[in-house]
Formats: structure tokens, sequence, C-alpha cells
């Protein structure tokens, strides 16, 4: 959706000023998709931060994993990107967590569009500076969306709708697009990270010329809060506070970026990591697995408070996850083979033998949003399927979707005469207990998997595949090769997951679109190639009102539902951590930010020092 007109900032004019292709029009200090804006031009700082929070401490974070690289420009592409190399960037806006999808000026002062979109320009903070002193200019800014558009996959997906980037004032930059319309073009550009040109262009302290191209473990030049202070290959990373943080007074930033360093500890697995957590080896622990957060939280420092359990309600965002059906496979063609598969998974059996009952199946794409499809299509979602009716299963129009239900004997048989009775439909039998398509072929599937987690969730699939005929195997795949695999598409199965904003936009056409589906290491996982996917796509991003989106999301939702390309999961409305209770935050939280950590929180001295004590 789009940025709405917001409030005019009384920013100095300059002579540089006068030719600005802004002339005429608003500048705006904050952008929002829905409509005003919360904050007014000289706002000291957002509501939900303490701006007298004590700076001082540390805060030792948990990542699985391992790192080899801290140039973002080739994450996703080359290596494994250390979490903490985006905390020493800035983007020129960032977002409000007590608002939805509303942006504040950081690196840019603000902003100005036309009424078409067709262009943003942004006009940066004349304080904005390098650690190394140097100004953040419209130059370094150019540089950042042109690189990242050229090496990573994902940034040129994102960015492909912006044709131009050229200065255009003293500190401005203009982004032109390319067409009018697209009403979230000038929020994207406001989440581009900047990266420093001139260090990319240098040398490094050995007098070699740095290569963006590559990656590197050389610590690089940032904007931010933080900077990197030290580091073990593939083991740690420590941040340190920038104490002469040009942005510390910026509004957006009051309050926040608390702690002097922030340790990023590196576990290959989840219960390793949960073991350096109870040794107080870390801070916190954020925990997916159900079975851990019901079982493996029983030691002495949680009985006796010293480690706080506590859940957070996730407001910010939907998701689906799912068994993915690889569509480059030809035996994934058939949709009835693939609604057969789901006819064959039990959640209900794995939801009570696996995770205590704890999660509930995911029945849309936009699952826990007010996007999410339901019962049958009408009034504007009805309008708008009608544009697509002769390329959209008949049943989008007279059936509402639901996912099969089993947990009991009865209904998995049930289930299970549903899935033989499509597969006969689409001309599959079982031979010797093996299910084999027209040619004799017999159907195979490979799950390739990452990690225990998702192990155990393949493992128990693979027996309700294999008593409908499908010869099922699991692989665990190191990071590196899981990486390869998946970038290349090179798999029958894996689990995936899309997470969703409340304002879906430019990225359905990374997740779904036709354009994406043979782009290597895009999120088009799946493969779709639908035109009725690619028109609902353009609606949801046209929309020209709230209430447009949402009906063109609800029925790009139930399209993608209907033509059954995955096996949907489960989900859990809160983020579930444990922490050691040596921390403090503002009340309350704010809506769309779950935790808040390490952001919002600091280093509360006297919390520590009781802990310490006991």
């Amino acid at each position: 959706m789009a940025p709405a007109l917001g409030l005019t900032a009384n920013f100095p004019w300059t002579e540089a000023h006068a030719q600005s292709a802004t002339e005429g029009l608003q500048w705006q200090h904050a952008l929002s998709l829905f409509g005003d804006v919360k904050y007014p031009v000289d706002f000291k700082h957002f509501d939900y931060v303490n701006p007298n929070a004590p700076k001082g401490g540390v805060a030792r974070m948990i990542s699985i994993g391992t790192f080899d690289n801290f140039n973002i420009a080739v994450a996703g592409i080359k290596g494994s990107l250390a979490p903490a190399a985006t905390l020493i960037y800035e983007t020129l806006m960032t977002k409000s967590q007590d608002e939805v999808a509303t942006e504040y000026g950081l690196l840019a002062e603000g902003a100005a569009h036309p009424d078409d979109f067709s262009w943003v320009v942004y006009r940066l903070r004349k304080e904005a500076r390098w650690h190394d002193g140097k100004p953040v200019t419209p130059e370094d800014v150019i540089f950042s969306i042109n690189t990242l558009k050229q090496y990573s996959p994902m940034y040129a997906s994102y960015y492909r709708h912006v044709i131009k980037a050229e200065k255009s004032g003293e500190r401005e930059i203009k982004f032109t697009f390319d067409g009018p319309g697209n009403r979230e073009l000038p929020t994207i550009v406001g989440e581009l990270i900047v990266l420093p040109k001139h260090y990319w262009e240098g040398t490094d302290s050995q007098g070699r010329k740095r290569d963006i191209a590559t990656t590197t473990l050389e610590p690089p030049l940032g904007s931010g809060p933080y900077r990197i202070k030290e580091f073990v290959a593939a083991r740690s990373v420590t941040l340190e506070r920038v104490k002469d943080y040009w942005g510390a007074k910026t509004p957006a930033q009051v309050g926040t970026n608390n702690f002097d360093e922030l340790r990023f500890e590196f576990f290959r697995d989840n219960l390793v990591a949960l073991e350096a957590f109870k040794a107080d080896h870390a801070d916190w622990i954020a925990e997916n697995s159900a079975k851990q957060w019901a079982t493996a939280y029983d030691f002495p420092a949680v009985a006796d408070k010293r480690v706080v359990k506590e859940e957070f309600k996730i407001n910010d965002s939907g998701r689906m996850q799912a068994f993915v059906l690889n569509l480059r496979r030809d035996q994934f063609q058939d949709a009835r083979l693939r609604r057969a598969f789901n006819y064959a998974f039990d959640f209900e059996e794995m939801n009570k033998q696996l995770f205590f009952n704890q999660y509930k199946r995911i029945n849309s794409y936009f699952e826990g949003t007010e996007l999410a499809s339901s019962g049958l299509p009408e009034g504007r979602e009805l309008q708008i399927l009608e544009t697509v009716r002769d390329k959209v299963p008949a049943e989008v129009f007279t059936k509402p979707y639901v996912n099969p239900v089993g947990g009991n004997p009865e209904a998995v048989r049930a289930n299970l005469r549903e899935a033989a009775k499509l597969l006969k439909e689409a001309g599959f039998q079982v031979r010797d207990q093996k299910l084999v398509d027209s040619n004799g072929k017999p159907v195979t599937v490979e799950i390739l998997v990452q990690d225990p987690s998702a192990e155990r969730i393949a493992l128990f699939f693979k027996p309700s595949l294999e008593r409908i005929g499908v010869a099922t195997s699991v692989r665990v795949a190191d990071d590196a090769q899981y990486q390869n695999r998946t970038r290349s598409f090179d798999f029958d199965m894996i689990i995936d997951q899309w997470g969703q904003s409340l304002s879906p936009g430019n990225e359905q056409r990374e997740f779904w679109g036709s354009r994406t589906a043979d782009q290597p290491g895009s999120r088009n996982t799946i493969g779709i190639k639908n035109p009725a996917v690619d028109a609902l796509i353009e609606q949801v991003i046209f929309a020209k009102d709230r209430e447009a989106l949402v009906a063109a999301t609800k029925a790009l939702d139930r399209v993608l539902l209907w033509n059954f390309y995955v096996v949907p999961q489960f989900t859990y409305g809160f983020s579930r951590y444990a922490r050691w209770d040596r921390f403090s935050h503002a009340e309350p939280l704010p809506k769309y930010g779950r935790s808040g950590l390490p952001t919002l929180w600091w280093y509360d001295t006297d919390k520590a020092a009781k802990l310490k004590r006991s």
C-alpha cells in the first residue's frame, strides 16, 4: 500500500535545493502505507522507549550455524553471513514498532514523491557519518543500490523496479521507478541498507584493493550505533557501541541500542546452545521447539526465577510454513498428487506426539493476519477472483479451503482413502506396495532438511507417505550443501517458510511469481508459474486502498491454497524466550515489536547484582 502524504517538515531550504526535483512537493519526515503517521515532525522519541535508559553492560546472544563472511552484498550466494554484519549499517528510514508499516527518517531526514509514485527523492541528514568520520553522501546511496542489485539475487528482485538512482541535490538522491502507480516503492527504497563507497573502492590494511563481489572477514566500515570490535572466525563476533555515534539524538534512535557490547556466540544446533544458556554462557535464548519449551526448562535457575520464561505475542506478521513440493519435478505437476500428500499428513497426531499440542495447523499463506482467506469469497474479493475465473480451480468459488483432519485411526483411514482416490484419478497405481505413474515409473521422494528439528518432522511424515506407496527418504545436509542445493532448486521436497507483513506487496513476486521460478536463489522455491497467481499479485501491488489490498491478498491466498503447492504445517502465535534476569525494558513493549530484544532493553545493574548474589 501507499505512503500517505504526511505532515510537511519544516526542513531548511538552501540554494542547493532550488533546482531540486521535489520543488512544489511536500517533504515528509515519515512515510506510511495506511494513512497519517503517529509521530509529528518534531517528535523527540518513540513512546515505547525509555529515553533515559542507562547505557552499559554486555548482552550475550546465541546464533545457530556458523559464518565466514561480513559482506552483505554477497549474502545468500556466497559464504555464511555473520548476523552481526547487518547491525553496523543503517537504512534511509526505520520502522516504528507501534504503527503498521510506517517509517521515520534515519540516514534520511525526509522524503518526497509525486502523486503517481513514479519516483521518490530522499534527503540525507547533514550530520550522518561513517565510523571514520566521513559524511554519508548521495554517492554512497547510489553505490549501495547498484551494488546490491548487481551481486545479490534477493536485492536484484526486490529493487528491480528502481531503474535509476541519481544525485538530485547537495544531499538528495532521486530514485526513478519503471512505471507509475506502485504505491509501495517509495517505502521499499527507504529500507535500503547504505554502504560506504569510499571504503569498498579503497584498499585494506595490507594495501590490497577490496572486492565487494567476494566474501571477506575484514570488519567493514559502518555508520550505525555499533561497530565490529573482535571476532573468532566461525565461532563468535563482538560488537561495541560507538560512543560518538552521530545518530544518538536522532528521534528514531533515542532510548535504543543501550548495551556497550553485543556478543554473538555460534552453535551448531539448538540443543548445544541450550546447554550453554543453562550454564549462563548466554543471556537469552529464543526457543522454537515446543518439546524443548515444555520439557527442557526445568533446571534450578528457572525454579528460583533467576531465569525468566516469557512469551511475546506476534502481531506484526503472518506466515506460511510447509513441506514444499518442487514443481520442477515432473511428478509434482499434477495437483491431485500434491493434494494426496496433504491427505497423508496427520498433523493432529504429530502435534500430540512431538509438540505437546501447542501448535495449530496453518490454513493460509497469510496465517495470523486479517489477510487470510476463509469461507467462500464474497464482495470485493469475489469481484477480483472473477477476473481469473477461467485460470483457477473451480473449487475456489464453491468450497471453503480446509486441511484434512486426522488424529484418530478412523480419520486417518478416511484421509488415506481420499488420497488413494485422487491418485487413481491422476493415473497413479500401487504395484507391489509402490506407487507408480502411468508409465510404470515409481514415485520417489527425498525430503532434504538442514537440522535435527526439521529431520524429526520429516521422519514423522515419512511413514505416512509410504502408506500411500511413495518411496520416501530423509536426507540431512550441512549448511553449505543445503544452501547450494536449495539455491539451485536441487530437491524433491524441503521445509520452507515465508514471513508475511501486514502490508504485502512487491515481495509477493519474489515468493510466487513466474519470473522468479527459474531464478537461482529466489524465494520461489516451489517453482510456481501460474498466470492467475501473477495477475493477483499485480492486484495486490497496485491496490489503491486498504480494502482493495485486503481483498486482493485474500484472493491470492485462496488461489495458492487451491493449487495445493505445499503441505501446510503448523504455527504458534507467540515467540518464546528464556533469559537470565539482568535486563529491563520500558512498559509496555510496542505492539508490533515482539520481544524488542536487544534494541529496546538495557542492562539493569540492580537486577544483575541481585542475580550475582543468589
